[in-house]
């Protein structure tokens, strides 16, 4: 494996896309959500990380430049993903840009706020480099579900927030502010198979199925901010969706189950067994120097 492919290693504190199942899903997702909305469009991804969503935006962007503190990381992706023209990965502070003003039209920054003590700097900054039309799309996880409600602790972040925490933390700088609610769900989906998009429409079922709510009713583990100091674009969705056409949280899930249900089958048969010796009868033995002597 040549050095330019070779991966980064994961550490837990920065994402590399030969992470698989869950939070493959949740990363991917949100460079996924944010594709249709930079075509043609001067981007900035801050704390790009290992550089796979900024090498991703560039296939629509007119331009992309890709932001880490890490000089390990920017290296690692001049050398997996330099070779697009209208890409860039520079070295520097999300929380203190050197861009000059409205350099951007659209500021991406993923599964960055909570790593930063510095988090009014860093949404300060991300509004100065935006054009006056431009759009902000960061993302957090909510504490309340992600860590309280889990008992869990991400050695990684330093400051996590609250929903209202977030909206206090954007609005100033953006009145108009979006927020998308993110966490891996197991749904059973239709679709039209005759080409065309039409409105949605979702439903959330109690355990038992008697009652049955008209809306995606889940506690969000992740935000995602859309931000704008002008009307949000139209072309926003309302519901994204992504996958990947292997399955792969899926065909795991699967796996997981067979692998279970193959060593319950052989507890019950140890189990079995061992209730038949307990009923078997003892066969008395003398002691070992009466066999012995009666050589």
């Amino acid at each position: 494996m040549s050095e330019s492919t070779k991966p980064m290693a994961f550490t837990g504190e920065r994402f590399t896309p030969e992470c698989v199942r869950e939070i493959w899903y949740e990363h991917w997702h949100r460079y996924a959500f944010a594709l249709p909305l930079v075509s043609g469009r001067r981007v900035l991804d801050a704390a790009c990380g290992e550089g796979y969503g900024s090498a991703l935006l560039a296939r629509h962007a007119a331009s992309v430049v890709g932001v880490d503190i890490s000089p390990q990381a920017i290296e690692h992706a001049r050398l997996r993903y330099g070779g697009a023209s209208n890409l860039r990965f520079d070295t520097g502070d999300a929380a203190a840009l050197e861009f000059q003003d409205a350099s951007f039209d659209i500021v991406v920054s993923f599964e960055t706020l909570e790593h930063l003590e510095a988090q009014q700097a860093l949404v300060a900054g991300f509004a100065r480099v935006l054009a006056d039309d431009g759009l902000l799309l960061i993302s957090s996880p909510d504490k309340r579900s992600y860590s309280d409600h889990a008992g869990f602790r991400n050695e990684f972040h330093v400051r996590e927030l609250y929903r209202e925490e977030l909206l206090e933390l954007l609005s100033p700088h953006f009145p108009h502010v979006r927020l998308y609610a993110q966490k891996l769900l197991f749904q059973s989906i239709l679709w039209r198979l005759d080409g065309e998009m039409a409105p949605s429409a979702v439903a959330t079922a109690a355990a038992d199925g008697a009652e049955v709510a008209t809306t995606l009713d889940y506690v969000p583990l992740y935000y995602v901010a859309a931000c704008s100091r002008r009307p949000l674009p139209v072309d926003l969705p309302g519901l994204s969706l992504f996958g990947d056409r292997e399955e792969s949280v899926y065909a795991h899930y699967n796996g997981e189950v067979r692998k279970n249900m193959s060593a319950g089958a052989r507890i019950a048969e140890l189990e079995a067994e061992l209730e038949a010796a307990r009923r078997a009868p003892i066969v008395a033995q003398a002691p070992w120097w009466r066999r012995w002597l009666g050589r």
